[in-house]
């Protein structure tokens, strides 16, 4: 399960994983989203906040988290990662080898400086 939010007047994404990621999690997150992008053309960032992130369900689902990036990577300026979990502190090297966005770990009380970040 999934909490999505879109913040239209900082035409950002607020994205919290309360539970292991699943296919349905990102048709959610690719249904909020995708209103906000026909009308901006594009998204300012998305933010991802989670205290420890929760992994996936399963194989396939990991393959529709790849299909998301594939789809949006293009037209989402900055990503926030807002979380306490270590591979964080990875993922932004790893990943920005293969996505436009610009990429920035927060720990978890940064949330309003992530925020800021994307704005």
């Amino acid at each position: 399960m999934v909490v999505v939010s879109v913040n239209k007047e900082k035409n950002i994404c607020i994205v919290e994983p309360l539970e292991a990621l699943s296919k349905v999690d990102f048709e959610k997150i690719s249904n909020s989203v995708e209103p906000q992008i026909e009308q901006q053309g594009k998204l300012n960032g998305l933010l991802i906040k989670t205290r420890e992130f929760p992994g996936w369900d399963k194989l396939t689902d990991v393959i529709e988290h790849f299909r998301f990036i594939k789809e949006h990577h293009r037209v989402i300026e900055k990503v926030a990662l807002v979380t306490d979990a270590k591979i964080a502190d990875l993922l932004p090297l790893f990943v920005s080898h293969f996505i436009k966005a610009e990429i920035r770990h927060f720990q978890f009380d940064e949330y309003s400086d992530a925020i800021e970040w994307m704005a």
